[in-house]
């Protein structure tokens, strides 16, 4: 089994006719995932290739090469885009804009306060029973609302072995800590090899019932949801997958497959949905994207808040808009398709579900609802 980043398989794909002149489909070997990670897009003039770049992506664009969080978009998920419509919901995830160089109110560095939560190297702790170890600072596609932006990307890569000794000692003295997140960046954008040494070394500990690997590569490149990698990662289970549509556009054929490959392997998969002004902040298309994730027996299990990291304010929704989105899912989805909405507090004080308010009044032991379809009904409490 070769964990390495596989070569270039040497096939010459041959384009579609595009009569707009810019080459929208992948130049790279599709089903290849190390040809898509060294294919993607990190330029401004990369993009500009793809894409009819507006005023404000090429602002954004240009400053992000030069600082901050900076581009990269797989050749997978770049052909998602639509090349002349700045508010396609796919673009706007992953194509920089000029606004992210504003500073609105609420805005932080390290929103969930990582840093602070902090117990050993890359290793953080904000609750008693579990831990995220941050195995990577690289992702396939970095998304313009990562809560990560501080760091992503920076340069370091895969931490190594000896960096992560000391997560993996104060796991092994802390045995409260039951459940290990594993994250980064992405650690599927790591070789398997390092994958599996990294699990290995978290079942050694006797204390940790379950590993979460949270990726987006089923979504930004299924491809690497190769059957080598599933059957690498099974010999660890339990082990669940946290993954991240966020528009049903995302579910294609091929990142069907890879969802249907991890659950016929035994990988619970569940869904993290972040909510995004101008690409989900809407009932009927997240009624979509959840009814398709659970066609493919994944659970959306959260609609998360956007987090107030610096320069996402464009994208962040008001707490309204989630409310009243989950009021209009709650009469039209079943229970299976209808996350949590989540708001992680900031600085780390943890998640918060928030639910619309469906309790018109209480008293004398009598509850008035209001239901999804704007009835009003009493409930009765039982007699002491």
């Amino acid at each position: 089994m070769s964990g390495s980043i596989p070569p270039d398989s040497g096939e010459q794909e041959v384009p579609l006719p595009d009569p707009t002149g810019l080459s929208i489909l992948p130049d790279a070997d599709e089903q290849n995932w190390g040809s898509q990670l060294r294919s993607a897009v990190r330029t401004v003039k990369g993009l500009s290739e793809k894409l009819f770049l507006s005023t404000e992506e090429l602002a954004g664009a240009t400053a992000a090469e030069r600082a901050g969080l900076p581009i990269s978009i797989t050749p997978y998920y770049l052909s998602l885009c639509d090349a002349h419509d700045p508010n396609c919901p796919i673009r706007k995830q992953v194509v920089p804009h000029a606004l992210e160089g504003r500073t609105v109110p609420g805005d932080l560095r390290d929103p969930l306060g990582e840093e602070t939560h902090e117990v050993a190297p890359e290793l953080i702790q904000r609750y008693p029973d579990r831990a995220l170890l941050l195995v990577t600072d690289r992702c396939a596609v970095y998304c313009r609302f990562c809560t990560r932006s501080r760091i992503v990307g920076s340069g370091g890569g895969p931490r190594s072995e000896l960096r992560l000794m000391p997560a993996f000692e104060y796991l092994r003295t802390h045995p409260e800590i039951r459940d290990v997140i594993v994250s980064g960046g992405d650690p599927l954008a790591m070789s398997t090899n390092r994958i599996v040494r990294i699990l290995q070394a978290l079942r050694l500990i006797p204390s940790i019932e379950t590993i979460r690997i949270a990726t987006r590569m089923p979504v930004a490149l299924p491809q690497r949801i190769t059957h080598e990698l599933v059957q690498a990662l099974k010999p660890f289970h339990p082990i669940w997958i946290m993954t991240h549509f966020n528009h049903p556009k995302e579910l294609t054929a091929v990142a069907r497959e890879s969802l249907r490959r991890l659950v016929d392997a035994g990988f619970p998969v569940m869904n993290h949905t972040v909510l995004l002004r101008g690409v989900n902040d809407d009932s009927a298309v997240l009624t979509e994207l959840f009814r398709g994730l659970v066609r493919e027996r994944t659970k959306p299990y959260y609609l998360l808040q956007t987090d107030p990291v610096r320069g996402t304010g464009h994208l962040r929704t008001p707490l309204d808009t989630g409310l009243r989105i989950m009021g209009e899912l709650q009469g039209r989805l079943s229970g299976i398709a209808l996350p949590k909405f989540i708001v992680d507090t900031p600085g780390g004080l943890g998640k918060v579900p928030v639910h619309p308010n469906y309790i018109v009044s209480r008293g004398n032991g009598v509850t008035r609802f209001r239901t999804h379809r704007g009835e009003e009904v009493d409930y009765f409490d039982p007699p002491e």
